[in-house]
């Protein structure tokens, strides 16, 4: 069965004819061409295709075009700044958190809602918020700077 339905995905409204059980992550890259979420393991699980769905961070992998329809604003990481300026974003820049970037839009996109949600937090804090993400290169220190940075905190490594 295929249905049209509408989207509003960073700020902009799209129609999009697909089955109701289409994985929204799908639609995000194949149809509208962001290509911000990654696919990763397809389950839910890496974080890497997160998204925010009225302002909590999501698997778009795991969320069907039916549900995601019944959300008011979905934010991927192309839509985060229309100047670039966003805090995390620009908090991973200056720590260098980067190695291959593939999990890079899981990171910035779960640390946006938890930050919007917790905006004075510690770094146990931190570290549990993003604990489900994940990073196979291994810049999981970089990452933590970032995440300090973008927080507020001072990062051990000299970065201010």
């Amino acid at each position: 069965m295929v249905a049209s339905v509408f989207l509003n995905v960073n700020g902009r409204r799209h129609e999009v004819v697909a089955s109701p059980a289409t994985p929204l992550l799908n639609i995000l890259r194949n149809d509208l061409g962001l290509n911000g979420p990654k696919f990763g393991c397809g389950l839910g699980a890496c974080g890497a295709c997160t998204v925010l769905l009225d302002g909590q961070a999501a698997r778009s992998c795991s969320v069907r075009l039916d549900t995601a329809a019944r959300c008011a604003n979905i934010v991927t990481l192309e839509g985060l700044s229309a100047d670039g300026k966003d805090p995390v974003q620009l908090a991973f820049v200056k720590a260098q958190a980067a190695q291959c970037g593939y999990c890079l839009n899981g990171m910035v996109m779960t640390l946006r809602a938890f930050l919007d949600a917790v905006p004075n937090p510690d770094e146990h804090g931190l570290r549990e918020a993003l604990k489900y993400n994940f990073c196979r290169c291994g810049t999981h220190m970089e990452i933590l700077c970032a995440a300090k940075i973008a927080a507020g905190l001072k990062p051990e490594t000299g970065l201010t």
